[in-house]
C-alpha cells in the first residue's frame, strides 16, 4: 500500500510563487521518477517537470526558468517551486512517482492533486 499526499496549493497573485510537495509513504523499497502534472478547466492532463532518480530534471517549454523541480530521496518527497506565476498556470497539480514496493511490485502512483489559482 503505497500513498502520495501532496500540499502546498492556494490562491497566490500573478507574479507571486508557491512550493508545492508530494510526499510518498507506505511499503516503498524505491523510487524512479517523480513528476508533477497538472490539468487546468476543460483541458487535458499535462506533464509539467520530471525528476529522474538519476538526477535529471526536464520542464515544459512554458514553466521553464520559473519552475524548478527537486526531491528529498530520505524523506520520499518531491517538491515544485514555482515562481513568476501567472493566471495561465491555474490548475489542479498532481505527483506522480514510479514506485517499487517492498515486495517488488513496481507501478505509477498518484496523487489526488492540489489547486493552484493564479489571480488577481
Amino acid at each position: 500500500q503505497v500513498t502520495l499526499v501532496e500540499s502546498g496549493g492556494g490562491l497566490v497573485q500573478p507574479g507571486g510563487s508557491l512550493r508545492l510537495s508530494c510526499a510518498a509513504s507506505g511499503s516503498i523499497f524505491s523510487i524512479n521518477a517523480m513528476d508533477w502534472y497538472r490539468q487546468a478547466p476543460g483541458k487535458e492532463r499535462e506533464l509539467v517537470a520530471t525528476s529522474t532518480s538519476g538526477g535529471s530534471t526536464n520542464y515544459k517549454d512554458s514553466v521553464k526558468g520559473r519552475f524548478t523541480i527537486s526531491r528529498d530521496n530520505a524523506k520520499n518527497t518531491v517538491y515544485l517551486q514555482m515562481n513568476s506565476l501567472v493566471p495561465e498556470d491555474t490548475a489542479v497539480y498532481y505527483c506522480k512517482m514510479g514506485i517499487v514496493t517492498r515486495t517488488f511490485y513496481a507501478m505509477d502512483y498518484w496523487g489526488k492533486g492540489t489547486l493552484v489559482t493564479v489571480s488577481s
